[in-house]
Parts: structure tokens; C-alpha cells; sequence
């Protein structure tokens, strides 16, 4: 029978103490049932004594059914020289109603004597006096060792008394915690095996991401016996963070044959990564391993080449398995493969060796050492192999623009205006547009000559819009990059434009992306 490890989710807790992560408490409702739904066997809701929200979130949770997860309600020891029935902290544990209760106690002599204030023989009277509280009160406790492993070695005889304290006084699980997160993976694992000869009580790991160690240092404790593994989803947390589920859950099914979650259940790891990052206002962080969007992206053409035949040869796992998807890329360091592999992307039919595939090649390498950059912009590569093919039809072409900036005195922002005079299907337009600036007065006037024509590009918005400089010594004469996302509420899309002139930059990017929207309409068969 194959070994097992519960995964402890903390990321409504622990992970919302990292900067700028915020979750109401719906959020955190949310979050929750899908940490059930991927499979975590707790869930930690935060700490009812600390803040009103999180007393309303156990209110809340109570009327939600978990299948799989457990609710727990984090809290501290009892303060010093307060018993266990008068300390409001553990009373605001026991009213959030959750089948379990975490508590965190000192394991360090230092911070006993100089944060607490206290003595070492209270510290150990606090840890259970405070266990044993709630041990009466919830089916499960489980007990953090706060600075665990800074308290071992510094003094290891009394950092192992406080770990037996909680054992006497009834916690199910001792999670030996790295808090400052200064411990590397050797020590981490030779400190568990030790602890490991004086405690029966089930192991437990919590570590923080300072070192750059905290998922091999949460595997080292697996290795070393810990059954129970603490955590957050994207490595949320505190300065560097926590230990990220998204990577030690894979690791361990995956890498180390170890149940945490079922495995079919990984493909909904990507998803659940990024659904938490959007209720958190975060970008996803797009080399995370695993699911982020550059963990099977592939740039250099032998790579590309190679992947062609056998995934394997530059792929750990089958991206799948955790719900993501191979990408190709494409650049200057491209070759055939790439193409080859975008073209089929695109439902294009392209040959190694084709003059058509060499021509598309050539472009790309001119293109990008002029300054282009297709990795964000693929919808504007697509319709670069559209041309090189002689499949490419302009939906309209361009008489002449102009774009007017006028700031008058007393004026607090400029005045824009764009004029555009255009053919679309053999008739001519001119119109005029004002904006917010010069590229969206140039959009709007190119959307009022169009929308007549086309009528689904009243869907289409801007999305996002960058501009970089690519010759910083040129100054304002220094050549233009502009990437422009656009989206139709179904998908988003990237193009480019690159010039000396930043209106012509933005100019050429807009223009693919809307021949993108209308391409893509056109094969879904709309209009």
C-alpha cells in the first residue's frame, strides 16, 4: 500500500499575510470549496480571535458542504499567567465551531524569554494547558511548533520539552515549523529524523520561502517521516512566502509516489492556481513549476525539433496531468519545428521544406532584429504566415491618418483626435474619433469607419496596451515597441507593432488585431 501524506491548506491564513493579498469573505467561501473540490484534506480559515471577518467566514463555511475537507480555526497558547477557560483567544477557537483546532506554542527559548516575556517552565505550561483545553472541545488539535528548528538549535533539550508538552496533553499532530524560513534541506531532514526518536506523535512540516527552499524543505520532512505537509496555493505568504502546494502536491504523487490528492484530481491544479491568483488580484506568475504558462513553453527551435518526436526529451512530466498545455514559441532562435508546430496551431498545412515555411522563417528572424516580438503577440504571427502563404486578404485598406494632440491654456488634460480615411470592401470612409490620448482616438475613429462593415467588432475591446523603448541611448528618437491585448469576452489575443513613430507602432498592432477578430470570426462562420 502505497504511503500517504494529508496537505494542510493555509492560504486563507498564513497566505493572506503576503503583500497585497487580500480575500473577502466570500472570496475565502469560494476558495475553500475548491480546495475541497482538488482534494486538501484541511483547510485552515484564519484566526477568529484576530479579526471580525474571520468569525463571519466559520459562520459562513458551516452552512457550505465539504466533501472531502476539513474546516480548522487557527489560533495561539493561552497568554501568561491567564488560564485556558479565561483566555479569549482559545474561547474565540472553540465559538468558530470547526471540527479542528490549530494552536501554535514557542519552541524557542529566546522568544519565550524576550517576545512572551515569560518563563521557559510557563511557556511549557501554557503549550498544555492549552492543548488539553481544546482537546476536550474539537476532534482534532493540532499543534505548530512556532521557530521549531531555530528553537533546536539553539537549545535542542528544551525545544524537544515543548514538543512533549503538546504530546501529553492530546495533539493528534506535531507540525515542526520553520518560521523565519532560514533553514535549508539537509537540516530540515536530519532535524525531523531526530525529533522522530523522542515522539510518537504524528509529524507535521510548515516552512516559509526564504531561503528559495521551502517546497525542498517541506519533501525533505516527507522523507524524514512527516505525514503532514502545510501550505499555500501559489506559495502565498509572508515576505518570500509559504511552502507552494502547487508544487509539493505534483512532487509528491508524481515525482515520489506518495497519495495527497487523487490523481486524476492534478488536472484541476492550473486551474485552481489561477482562479486563487484572480481572487487575490494577482498576476499569475507565469514561470511558476507546473501550471504556470511558461512551464512547457518551448523557444529554441532543436528543443522544438526534438519535442516534435518525443515530448520527453525536454519534458519532465506530460503537462496534462496537471492541467497545462505545451506551447511553442516563437523568435530569432526559432527554427522550422517552431513554425511547423505554429502552423498546425493554426489549422495552416506546412511542410519542413517548403519555400513557403524558409520565406515565413526569414520574415521572423528580419522582423524580430528589427525589434518585433511575437512570444506575446501570436495572433499577429499568425497572419505573418497568413501573408508568407498568400492566404492574407486586407479587411480594409488605409488612405491616410492623422492624429491631432492640442493642449490649450487652462486645459487640465490634452485634447486627442484621430482622422482615418479608409477603402473597406470598395467603399470609402472618413471619420474622426476623440480619446483619452492619440492610440485611443486612433481606435475609436478606426472602429466608427469599420463597425458598419463589421458589426462584431463592436465585442472587441483593448485590453492592455505596452510600449517599450528598444534604443534607450536614442532617446525621443528611439525606436518603439507596442503590444496591444485585445479580447471579445471568449478569448484574448496579442499583436505588435514596432517604428520610430509610437502612432505607427500602435497603428500596426491595432490593425492585426483587428484582421485577427475578423479571421477568427470568419472561421467560426460569423459575421
Amino acid at each position: 500500500m502505497a504511503r500517504s501524506v494529508k496537505l494542510y491548506d493555509t492560504t486563507l491564513r498564513d497566505g493572506t499575510q503576503g503583500e497585497g493579498v487580500a480575500f473577502s469573505m466570500e472570496d475565502k467561501v469560494r476558495i475553500a470549496q475548491r480546495l475541497d473540490t482538488l482534494g486538501i484534506h484541511y483547510i485552515e480559515g484564519g484566526w477568529p480571535g484576530s479579526n471580525p471577518k474571520d468569525l463571519r467566514f466559520f459562520r459562513r463555511i458551516q452552512d457550505v458542504p465539504l466533501k472531502h475537507a476539513r474546516i480548522a480555526a487557527f489560533g495561539a497558547t493561552r497568554r501568561p499567567g491567564v488560564s485556558a477557560e479565561g483566555d479569549a483567544n482559545l474561547q474565540a477557537l472553540v465559538e468558530a465551531r470547526t471540527p479542528v483546532a490549530t494552536i501554535f506554542g514557542k519552541s524557542w527559548d529566546f522568544h519565550v524569554t524576550h517576545a512572551l516575556g515569560t518563563t521557559l517552565e510557563e511557556n511549557l505550561a501554557m503549550i498544555r494547558d492549552s492543548v488539553g483545553f481544546l482537546r476536550a472541545r474539537f476532534e482534532e488539535v493540532i499543534y505548530d511548533a512556532e521557530h521549531f528548528f531555530d528553537g533546536f538549535k539553539a537549545d535542542r533539550d528544551y525545544a524537544l520539552e515543548t514538543l512533549r508538552a503538546a504530546e501529553a496533553a492530546g495533539a493528534h499532530c506535531l507540525v515542526l515549523c520553520d518560521t523565519n524560513g532560514g533553514a535549508l534541506p539537509h537540516e530540515i531532514g536530519a532535524i525531523v529524523r531526530e525529533v522522530r526518536r523522542h515522539v510518537r506523535t504524528p509529524l507535521g512540516i510548515h516552512v516559509h520561502n526564504d531561503t528559495e527552499c521551502a517546497v525542498a524543505n517541506s519533501l525533505a520532512a516527507v522523507l524524514e517521516g512527516a505525514g503532514h505537509v502545510q501550505g499555500t496555493i501559489n506559495g502565498f505568504g509572508e515576505r518570500c512566502g509559504n511552502a507552494n502546494l502547487c508544487s509539493i502536491i505534483p512532487n509528491l504523487v508524481l515525482k515520489l509516489g506518495i497519495e495527497a490528492i487523487p490523481e486524476p484530481n492534478l488536472r484541476e491544479l492550473r486551474e485552481v492556481s489561477r482562479f486563487v491568483s484572480e481572487l487575490a488580484n494577482r498576476k499569475p506568475w507565469s514561470q511558476q513549476p507546473y501550471v504556470g504558462d511558461s512551464a512547457f513553453a518551448h523557444k529554441a527551435g532543436m528543443h522544438v525539433s526534438a519535442v516534435l518526436k518525443h515530448p520527453e526529451t525536454y519534458e519532465h512530466i506530460d503537462p496534462e496531468r496537471v492541467g497545462n498545455h505545451r506551447r511553442v514559441l516563437v523568435s530569432e532562435l526559432a527554427g522550422r519545428s517552431n513554425i511547423l508546430w505554429k502552423a498546425a496551431e493554426y489549422g495552416l498545412d506546412l511542410a519542413k521544406d517548403t519555400p513557403e515555411t524558409r520565406r515565413i522563417l526569414e520574415q521572423l528572424k528580419e522582423l524580430e532584429d528589427q525589434g518585433f516580438l511575437f512570444e506575446g503577440a501570436e495572433a499577429s504571427f499568425e497572419l505573418l504566415m497568413e501573408k508568407a502563404l498568400g492566404r492574407y486578404r486586407p479587411a480594409f485598406d488605409l488612405e491616410a491618418l492623422r492624429v491631432v494632440v492640442e493642449r490649450r491654456q487652462g486645459d487640465h488634460e490634452p485634447f486627442s483626435e484621430a482622422t482615418v480615411r479608409l477603402k473597406v470592401k470598395g467603399v470609402p470612409e472618413h471619420t474622426a474619433a476623440e480619446g483619452n490620448g492619440p492610440v485611443n482616438a486612433l481606435d475609436h475613429a478606426l472602429r466608427k469607419a469599420l463597425e458598419e462593415f463589421y458589426p462584431s467588432l463592436r465585442e472587441m475591446t483593448l485590453v492592455d496596451y505596452k510600449v517599450r523603448i528598444l534604443e534607450e541611448t536614442a532617446g525621443t528618437a528611439a525606436k518603439t515597441r507596442v503590444l496591444i491585448t485585445s479580447g471579445d469576452g471568449e478569448e484574448s489575443w496579442g499583436t505588435v507593432g514596432v517604428s520610430h513613430n509610437i502612432i505607427e507602432a500602435s497603428w500596426q498592432a491595432l490593425v492585426d488585431s483587428i484582421e485577427y477578430k475578423l479571421k477568427r470570426d470568419e472561421r467560426r462562420g460569423l459575421k
